[in-house]
C-alpha cells in the first residue's frame, strides 16, 4: 500500500469519530394508539435502543411533572418491583433506584439513575436526561446491576395546546440475557410508558 493511501486512511479515520461511522439511523418498528416506535443498534452493542413519539393535548408542565414523579413507573412498567427515591430537587434533578423482576432462570436487575431536567427559556421545551450512576447504591449479589443505560425525554409545546413527546432510551441488561430476547421486547418500553402518560392525562 502506498504511503499516500496510508496517510489518506489516517486522515479519514481522524476526521470522523468512530461512533459517527457506525451509528445507524432510526428504523420504524411499529405504531399503536397514536404512538410511533423506532429502533436501532447502538454503537458496538448487540442490543437495540428505542425511540417513541406521540402528541397529546395537555399542559407541558403537567406532562413533565408526571414523568418526574418516578413513583409512577411501577404503573408504566409491570416488571418494576421496587422504586426508591434517593435525592430529589423538583424541576431540576432526581436520583433513584429501581429493581426489575426478571423471570427465572435469570437474576433480577437493578439500576441507579440520575435524571437532570432543563427548560429552554426561549420556547418552553423541557428535556429530561437520565443516565446510570452505578455507585449510588451498594451492589446486591442477588441482583445483576445495569450500568450501561441512558434515557432522554423531549417535551415540545405545539399549537392548540398540544404537546409533542419523544422518548429515547437504551439499556444493556447485563449478565446472561440473550440479545435476541431483549431486542424482541424493546418496543414495549416506549409503547407502555407513552400510553400510560396519555391515559393518565386524558382520563378524567
Amino acid at each position: 500500500m502506498s504511503r499516500f493511501l496510508i496517510q489518506l486512511i489516517i486522515i479519514l479515520s481522524l476526521s470522523f469519530p468512530r461512533g459517527e461511522i457506525i451509528a445507524q439511523d432510526w428504523e420504524f418498528a411499529t405504531e399503536k394508539d397514536g404512538i410511533k416506535v423506532y429502533t436501532r443498534y447502538e454503537n458496538e452493542s448487540r442490543y437495540k435502543s428505542f425511540k417513541g413519539e406521540t402528541d397529546i393535548k395537555a399542559d407541558i408542565t403537567v406532562v413533565s411533572s408526571l414523568i418526574e414523579d418516578v413513583k409512577n413507573f411501577d404503573r408504566w412498567d409491570k416488571d418494576v418491583s421496587e422504586i426508591r427515591v434517593l435525592e430529589h430537587e423538583h424541576g431540576k434533578m432526581i436520583r433513584y433506584y429501581v429493581v426489575y423482576d426478571v423471570p427465572w432462570p435469570f437474576k433480577d436487575r437493578d439500576l441507579c439513575i440520575e435524571a437532570r431536567i432543563t427548560t429552554d427559556q426561549a420556547n418552553g421545551a423541557i428535556e429530561i436526561s437520565a443516565k446510570s450512576v452505578p455507585e449510588a447504591v451498594p451492589l446486591n449479589e442477588d441482583k445483576e446491576r445495569i450500568t450501561d443505560y441512558w434515557q432522554n425525554w423531549f417535551i415540545q409545546p405545539e399549537e392548540k395546546d398540544m404537546v409533542h413527546i419523544s422518548l429515547e432510551g437504551f439499556a444493556d441488561p447485563a449478565g446472561d440475557i440473550p440479545a435476541w430476547i431483549a431486542n424482541m421486547a424493546i418496543t414495549d418500553t416506549p409503547l407502555n410508558m407513552l400510553r400510560a402518560i396519555k391515559e393518565t392525562i386524558e382520563t378524567p
